[in-house]
């Protein structure tokens, strides 16, 4: 690191964030901690092997810069990291979480237009949908209806993120009914991470509003995918679980 590194952060261009980026993920490689690493995953992992507190430590030291913009991070994750490796992704998300105070309607359709780049696994994904998606909505930058193309979107993991993103609001604003109608189209949706992002939002609707979520469950006890009730029914008592079990045919 430069001795003056604060000038450097300080005069960056979007191509010395992404060297910067790309040089500390090189030189911190793990072969061991890349091999533990995709475990964790049903898609193909092509990562470096960086920890958490790896990656979380150069985020906040880039972030020292004030003079980093949210438009610079999105301009180098759209054009160099999203077509990287795991961790090069995962630094242009997080380095987007702690610009926060820059967030504008333009920025959530550029982290739109992601999904066709390379947000390609459940944790990408979540990254967006628990830390980042939900301030646009509770900060009234986006309407609900704003995730309406998401709904229809050709990339499961961008369907995923709509409830996975509604989970955070709803822990916040304690009222679940129009959040659960929007997701609604996803309870026939085909894919098991969808299901699994379905499953989760209506679980923690549950145990916010159950008098709302419990009618919901019996009119789709026959009809959901089972991973969607699996999830959804997973904090409750054995009693109730049953309720909402699908019949065994004879």
């Amino acid at each position: 690191m430069p001795e003056n590194h604060y000038s450097y952060y300080k005069t960056m261009n979007n191509n010395e964030l992404y060297q910067r980026i790309h040089n500390f993920c090189v030189q911190n490689a793990n072969e061991n901690v890349a091999l533990n690493s995709q475990r964790y995953f049903k898609e193909t992992y092509d990562g470096y092997g960086l920890t958490t507190a790896q990656i979380n430590a150069e985020v906040n030291e880039i972030l020292k810069n004030k003079n980093l913009t949210l438009d610079a991070v999105l301009q180098t994750l759209s054009e160099k990291l999203i077509s990287g490796r795991y961790e090069e992704i995962s630094f242009g998300l997080l380095l987007m979480n702690g610009l926060k105070k820059q967030f504008t309607k333009d920025a959530f359709n550029g982290i739109s237009e992601l999904f066709s780049q390379g947000i390609y696994n459940w944790a990408h994904a979540d990254t967006l949908g628990m830390f980042i998606l939900p301030d646009f909505l509770l900060k009234n930058i986006v309407e609900l209806s704003d995730f309406d193309t998401w709904l229809a979107s050709g990339f499961k993991f961008q369907r995923r993120c709509v409830p996975v993103t509604f989970i955070k609001v709803i822990k916040k604003e304690r009222q679940v009914q129009k959040y659960i109608d929007k997701v609604l189209p996803l309870m026939t949706d085909n894919e098991r991470e969808v299901h699994q992002g379905v499953g989760w939002f209506l679980r923690e609707a549950w145990k916010i509003q159950p008098e709302i979520v419990e009618p919901l469950l019996l009119q789709w006890k026959d009809s959901a995918p089972r991973l969607i009730m699996q999830y959804a029914c997973e904090k409750m008592t054995p009693e109730q679980k049953q309720l909402y079990k699908k019949p065994v045919k004879k």
